[in-house]
């Protein structure tokens, strides 16, 4: 049996594939895995924000084709980036162990402090809105492309600061350049953050993603999504949900910024079973008292 796992060509993206590969050999070393590797339209516009060009659509747009097409078998995705609309006969597989869910502060190499007089860079509307609450009166500007390159941008001068997720930090190896750790309770994670999704086509035998799939995981991304898609939220949408479970409790935090900008946050517990129907009660919730405000 041999099975082609697509990735996009960042370096973070084909580590990430490869993480899943080798747990995929070393359950099953009589299959033979391939890595198909590619650029997506995402990974070619660097010059506008997500929101202006379509979203976090345009990083998986490829990856999707190739499957549909049969070129490749299996992709992986940083859970965090795939829309949460997913389209038809390309179902979400598996979801893996989570990586540290947290965003952190990335400092330019040898500085001590961010330099408040250069802007902090994230090109995230979630973290950015949230950043004006952390940072009062800093400036907070977009920056795109892949981590190493954010993080040349970072080290040229172009800024004081980078926001960045944790895990691919972690993943990349580059852990020593983490400044600070923001808790879930200080800037939320964006619903997904640290966990690998595992898409395939339907009709594909998936048991061999049993060594990779996470009871927790799926439980928790399910939830966190199900309240963005009851938002419509979206790449260019200040959306977050982070949910915990203990034992047979799933607790779901969401964020929810109106139409004023102002942010909206509740937290929700129930049966992790019922997550998915929990997240989008809080999400209604969260949209009502933002709707009375308003008023």
């Amino acid at each position: 049996m041999k099975i082609r796992v697509g990735s996009r060509e960042s370096r973070l993206a084909v580590i990430q594939s490869e993480l899943v590969m080798e747990a995929i050999a070393g359950a099953h070393p009589e299959i033979e895995l391939e890595l198909v590797t590619m650029k997506t339209t995402g990974d070619k516009i660097l010059d506008r924000t997500l929101d202006k060009i379509g979203g976090k659509g345009l990083f998986v747009r490829e990856l999707d084709a190739a499957l549909l097409e049969g070129r490749v078998d299996l992709t992986v995705h940083s859970c965090k980036d795939l829309p949460m609309e997913i389209p038809d006969g390309l179902p979400l597989a598996a979801f893996t162990r989570r990586e540290d869910p947290r965003d952190v502060l990335v400092l330019p190499r040898g500085a001590a402090e961010p330099d408040m007089h250069l802007p902090i860079g994230s090109s995230s509307a979630r973290r950015r809105v949230q950043l004006r609450g952390l940072f009062p009166g800093a400036a907070v500007q977009p920056v795109r492309g892949n981590v190493l390159t954010r993080l040349e941008k970072l080290d040229r001068g172009e800024f004081g600061a980078l926001v960045l997720a944790a895990a691919g930090l972690k993943r990349l190896g580059l852990e020593e350049r983490i400044h600070r750790y923001f808790e879930p309770e200080e800037l939320l994670p964006a619903a997904g953050q640290g966990v690998l999704a595992v898409q395939c086509r339907s009709g594909l035998d998936t048991a061999f993603l049993d060594c990779l799939r996470s009871r927790t995981a799926a439980l928790c991304v399910l939830a966190e999504r199900a309240f963005v898609r009851a938002l419509d939220g979206g790449c260019s949408s200040p959306v977050a949900a982070h949910a915990v479970l203990s034992g047979d409790t799933i607790t779901i935090t969401g964020l929810y910024v109106d139409g004023e900008e102002r942010p909206l946050q509740g937290t929700v517990s129930g049966p992790a079973d019922q997550g998915e129907e929990l997240a989008r009660g809080l999400a209604h919730t969260l949209k009502e008292d933002a709707a009375c405000q308003e008023k």
